[in-house]
């Protein structure tokens, strides 16, 4: 079996509109383009993971039903705008612990990796954070920015991504257009 092509994606800001700590599966907001962009991605034959830290369920103020929850409803409303996330992989710990799944470290994507097949040398991480760019690098992804919250100049021992655009569509296409 040939390994997959894939692009793992953060959750918060880069498909969903972050809510801080979302909690209530009801206020899933999603960003602009997102369904076009994976759609576009998916039929240049990528397949996707949504790997998200979510320290909000060692502070006690994510239940981790309602994580799961959200997860649900995300996959199956992907899926029925014609993309399939195959898994999420969360990292329920602390931003002051540098746990091996935690964002920078590459532990989701490598997991993400080992239960799909991933080819991560044919891979994208992308995400709305520098901690998402460097995981991706770490796990020998080339990785993309998206949006403005973070500037690659203000994160000197990250390495910058490959690209950087304002919206998950605009990365999708550069990303395309690399292939």
């Amino acid at each position: 079996m040939s390994e997959k092509k894939a692009v793992l994606l953060d959750r918060d800001g880069t498909l969903i509109v972050d809510m801080v700590y979302l909690n209530d599966p009801e206020r899933i907001e999603y960003l602009p383009g997102v369904f076009e962009a994976l759609r576009l991605l998916r039929d240049h034959e990528y397949v996707f993971c949504v790997a998200t830290n979510q320290s909000g369920v060692a502070r006690g103020i994510v239940d981790v039903r309602n994580l799961d929850e959200i997860h649900r409803r995300i996959q199956a409303k992907f899926c029925s705008e014609g993309v399939d996330i195959l898994s999420f992989h969360s990292a329920p710990y602390m931003t002051s612990f540098d746990h091996p799944m935690r964002k920078p470290n590459a532990g989701m994507l490598l997991e993400a990796a080992r239960w799909h097949g991933v080819d991560l040398a044919a891979s994208w991480m992308v995400g709305d954070r520098m901690t998402d760019v460097e995981a991706g690098h770490r796990a020998g992804c080339r990785s993309a920015l998206v949006g403005v919250m973070e500037s690659p100049e203000n994160f000197h021992h990250f390495r910058p991504p490959e690209v950087h655009a304002p919206n998950l569509l605009d990365v999708a296409r550069e990303i395309v257009a690399r292939s």
